[in-house]
């Protein structure tokens, strides 16, 4: 794997720059307008969501503690005051999760779901790309969705291998065996992904392998974005140059 050096700034930045984009969709569509990539939701659904997780995360990344949330707690539907609109409620949670995240110390004991360690660090990353994936959404909804970002789509591509899939997160369950190459073309990215059985292993081939043939099975090329939103099940797999077990994409996709 390359990798990328990125940081809390970094991440609060792309908050700055999603966050308005996916409110100013939200506010193009009328309320009961379908997020066709969300099926089931409306964009008024998918407001209510991202405040609630913005509501969540302020909850666990400002706490100061790492200790485990009760059992099936996570983030709800905001709910929305009478007289008041959803965008409303959105952009006053994302107003305050950004004024804790300017001040966090990405040190600070922060509980989170992944195999990683607790640490408030965490969630500007997770938020960002939360935050990126439902902005798409949302442009989707008005047909107006643009790319991510290269260098943040490249960044969410890393932690779906590094968070999601060791965590277990993976839209699918199954058995898969053999090496996977993703390739972005537009950040100077790759990464390789071991995957056996239910198991997926990201290897730094700088340091476990010391040749060029790393004998992958399937080997999937496009930019930064097409591949992260191939891997939220966002794009189908032909939006990117596929050559070998195609089945083996299957295994890396998050949920």
């Amino acid at each position: 794997m390359s990798r990328l050096h990125v940081s809390k700034d970094f991440w609060i930045g792309a908050l700055r720059t999603e966050g308005p984009a996916f409110a100013a969709a939200v506010a193009e569509a009328p309320p009961e307008t379908p997020v066709l990539s969300c099926p089931g939701w409306t964009v008024t659904d998918l407001a209510r969501h991202m405040a609630g997780v913005y509501q969540y995360v302020h909850g666990r990344a400002g706490a100061g503690d790492a200790s485990p949330p009760p059992a099936r707690s996570g983030p709800a539907m905001a709910e929305v005051p009478a007289g008041a609109s959803v965008l409303q409620v959105w952009q006053e949670a994302y107003d305050r999760l950004l004024l804790l995240f300017d001040g966090l110390d990405p040190e600070a004991p922060a509980w989170n779901w992944a195999p990683q360690p607790k640490r408030a660090g965490f969630w500007p990353r997770r938020v960002a790309h939360e935050t990126a994936i439902h902005r798409w959404d949302a442009q989707l909804a008005i047909a107006a969705g643009e790319p991510i970002e290269a260098k943040l789509a490249a960044d969410g591509v890393s932690e779906v291998l590094d968070t999601f899939l060791p965590a277990g997160r993976r839209r699918t369950r199954g058995q898969w065996r053999g090496v996977v190459q993703l390739v972005a073309t537009d950040a100077q990215q790759e990464w390789f992904l071991r995957l056996r059985g239910e198991g997926v292993a990201l290897l730094d081939t700088g340091t476990i392998l010391d040749h060029d043939d790393h004998h992958a099975r399937a080997h999937a090329v496009g930019t930064a974005s097409d591949l992260l939103l191939a891997l939220w099940g966002r794009v189908d797999f032909d939006a990117l140059t596929v050559t070998g077990d195609r089945a083996l994409l299957e295994g890396l996709r998050a949920a």
